[in-house]
């Protein structure tokens, strides 16, 4: 039975139950106003009852037309959400960009980013170069001041922004996609971008932001207990320094500092352009070529040295005046494109990654009461990438936490977790995959992370596929073989150094925790 078909079913309905109410309540020989009261009143109930019955009948209706929809609770706990899938499509430029496009007609919009090597793990021995370089790309070009670049986007609707990371550089626009809004805001990227000024007031404006902000950092434990544990774990590798840079270092970087930077790391052939929106094939190929052509000339940036991990337990603390103590543990762990990385980020959501429903939260937070809060996390990068478990707690809690979480880690490298707890976690990160290409803005930033790390187009599916497959045994292993508890950072900052609790017999192999 179609929708339209019940329609006119209760169409039916609600005319022969009226009917038959109002001769009901004329044979009981009340009045003729009483009479006409009384149907009135009948008629009301009849038709929200009606209504009821109808709103029902149309849903099971449009339910039981759709052929996947689960019918029994057996088939509901079989029912698994579908995989994400991008139809994206690849070529290079001219000048040597990898594109990545994926169509997208749901907006009338164009989202466009270019990724580039261009992060701060390309500072060298100028901490601060490359995230100094991204703040000000926009702020002049071609004779166009800042105030000129800015109206000029927001007349034509559109929204320019950039950013700096550890392993990349970051240039973003979004724009209406009807061609006269479309072409004049690409027109004017590919100015901001083909010839930036670095003008000395805004270089000189935004660094005094810059240290601003870092003297801020000093006042609070966040942000130097976080650069402590870079530089603990990866010392002298690129991504041991803060990627804003320190106050030593950014009065140093000059106008021809950022010149000769911007020159060299982003350059088409260093960049990923990736665009997703209401465009076809042919527009977004004359797109990526305007603004392939409007970069610097160059090839792709020199690889990165891979990091190494820490040899044995590093323990390093911070004094300052907090009422909370913070502290991080980790080492170097992981990379883009470990095979682990799965079996990886599944067991990471069971021990500290899935918030309250991590195994870090219920025992340390919610059975002992001991930390604020507490989480884990595995970060992958070009050339390495660290675990971090952060805490923060009470300074009189401080060594019982550090204490009790050490044994979970212990234990949760030993042993791995539990069926049910793998079982439950595989089902919240495969239910929460669909949001990973919820609109254009999340495929974008899917489709430059593919392009930038060189993954194969079809990762996301492939990813749904290895989280299905991950074991027990399979967490166990990659632990394993990611983190040794014997040879940790455990960075804090507070009034007192937490107690570190003594390890016992190490009962690790030499090969645990190591390089592979």
């Amino acid at each position: 039975m179609s929708v339209t078909t019940a329609m006119s079913v209760t169409t039916a309905m609600s005319s022969a139950l009226s009917e038959r109410t109002a001769k009901s309540t004329a044979m009981s020989g009340r009045t003729a106003k009483s009479t006409a009261l009384s149907q009135a009143a009948a008629k009301s109930t009849a038709m929200r009852s009606l209504t009821a019955f109808t709103a029902s009948l149309c849903a099971v209706l449009l339910l039981a037309g759709c052929a996947s929809f689960p019918t029994t609770a057996a088939k509901v706990r079989d029912a698994e959400p579908a995989a994400p899938q991008l139809d994206i499509q690849s070529w290079r430029t001219a000048q040597g960009a990898r594109v990545l496009f994926v169509a997208s007609d749901a907006l009338p919009m164009l989202d466009v980013r270019l990724v580039m090597d261009a992060g701060s793990a390309r500072d060298g021995d100028q901490p601060g170069l490359a995230a100094l370089t991204s703040a000000l790309l926009g702020e002049g070009a071609e004779g166009l001041d800042v105030d000129q670049i800015a109206s000029g986007f927001e007349d034509k609707g559109a929204r320019f922004s950039t950013g700096s990371y550890q392993d990349m550089g970051v240039i973003s626009l979004r724009t209406l996609s009807k061609p006269a809004w479309r072409d004049a805001s690409v027109d004017l990227l590919a100015r901001v971008i083909g010839q930036p000024d670095f003008p000395e007031p805004a270089l000189q404006r935004i660094r005094t932001q810059m240290m601003q902000g870092m003297r801020m950092n000093q006042q609070v434990p966040g942000p130097q207990v976080s650069d402590a544990f870079l530089n603990t774990v990866f010392g002298e590798h690129p991504y041991g320094h803060p990627s804003s840079g320190t106050l030593d270092s950014l009065p140093a970087i000059q106008r021809a500092d950022l010149r000769a930077f911007y020159q060299h790391y982003y350059a088409a052939g260093n960049a990923v352009i990736a665009l997703v929106g209401d465009v076809n094939r042919a527009q977004a190929e004359r797109i990526a070529e305007r603004l392939s052509a409007a970069l610097p000339q160059g090839g792709p940036a020199a690889d990165l040295p891979r990091a190494q991990r820490l040899t044995r337990q590093t323990v390093r603390h911070l004094e300052f005046p907090s009422a909370q103590t913070h502290i991080l543990i980790g080492n170097q762990a992981t990379w883009r494109g470990n095979p682990d990385h799965a079996a990886l980020y599944v067991g990471n959501y069971i021990l500290g990654g899935g918030g309250f429903a991590s195994l870090l939260t219920r025992e340390v937070r919610e059975r002992h009461g001991f930390v604020y809060g507490i989480s884990s996390y595995f970060k992958p990068m070009a050339a390495g990438g660290p675990f971090l478990l952060q805490l923060q707690t009470a300074n009189d809690n401080a060594d019982q936490a550090l204490g009790l979480t050490l044994r979970i880690l212990d234990d949760f490298i030993a042993n791995g977790p539990t069926d049910e707890q793998l079982e439950n976690a595989k089902a919240n990160i495969l239910g929460s995959m669909a949001l990973a290409t919820a609109d254009n803005s999340d495929i974008i930033g899917q489709l430059g992370a593919i392009g930038f790390y060189d993954l194969p187009l079809d990762y996301l599916k492939e990813f749904n596929q290895r989280v299905k497959a991950v074991t027990v045994a399979d967490i166990q292993n990659a632990f394993r073989r990611a983190l040794d508890p014997d040879r940790l950072a455990i960075v804090s900052i507070g009034p007192k150094a937490p107690q570190v609790p003594a390890r016992p017999q190490s009962s690790s192999d030499e090969n645990q925790g190591q390089n592979q």
